[in-house]
């Protein structure tokens, strides 16, 4: 296991239900932006301010959020640090999707049953790319700031002792 993987994001626990901020030990980081839309109350804190439809707006998003990551690590929070890397990483995944498909859809056709729940294409023919300057602008920015947020040295040391402290 990767040490910055932790072990595996569990998606059996009820999120409806659960309080990472009472309850950090159950938090895992996952893989990339694994459980961005379901670990509150930090998705509620920071969804609002997430958006990349022109630069300007994904300028200001990206801001507000890493903003926000900062706080989190002031407050020695590194769910919600986590939580605001995991955002301005999908940032720029959502926006370089859309940069390369104007529809933001990226394969032709719907996933296979049995292969529901899973990434990648599972043999589906990817959809031509119509490239958008101004979504990979706001890709651009997104990426900027969320390397700013993972190099952070705060957030690694908060992220060693966190993996020490939970996950071991």
């Amino acid at each position: 296991m990767k040490p910055d993987q932790g072990k595996a994001f569990n998606y059996e626990l009820d999120f409806s239900k659960t309080d990472f901020r009472k309850h950090p030990e159950l938090y895992r980081v996952g893989k990339g932006e694994q459980g961005v839309l379901l670990v509150e109350p930090y998705k509620s804190e920071i969804l609002p301010h997430w958006r990349f439809k022109t630069p300007d707006i994904a300028r200001a998003s990206s801001e507000k959020i890493y903003q926000l990551f900062l706080d989190y690590l002031e407050a020695d929070d590194f769910v919600g640090a986590d939580m605001a890397r995991k955002f301005l990483q999908m940032g720029y995944t959502r926006s370089r999707r859309y940069a390369n498909h104007k529809t933001g859809k990226k394969y032709n056709g719907p996933v296979p049953d049995d292969k529901k729940g899973q990434s990648g294409a599972h043999g589906r023919e990817e959809l031509p790319r119509e490239p958008d300057p101004v979504k990979a602008e706001s890709a651009a920015i997104f990426k900027a700031k969320w390397q700013e947020a993972k190099q952070n040295k705060q957030y690694q040391l908060l992220k060693e002792s966190f993996t020490h402290k939970y996950v071991q």
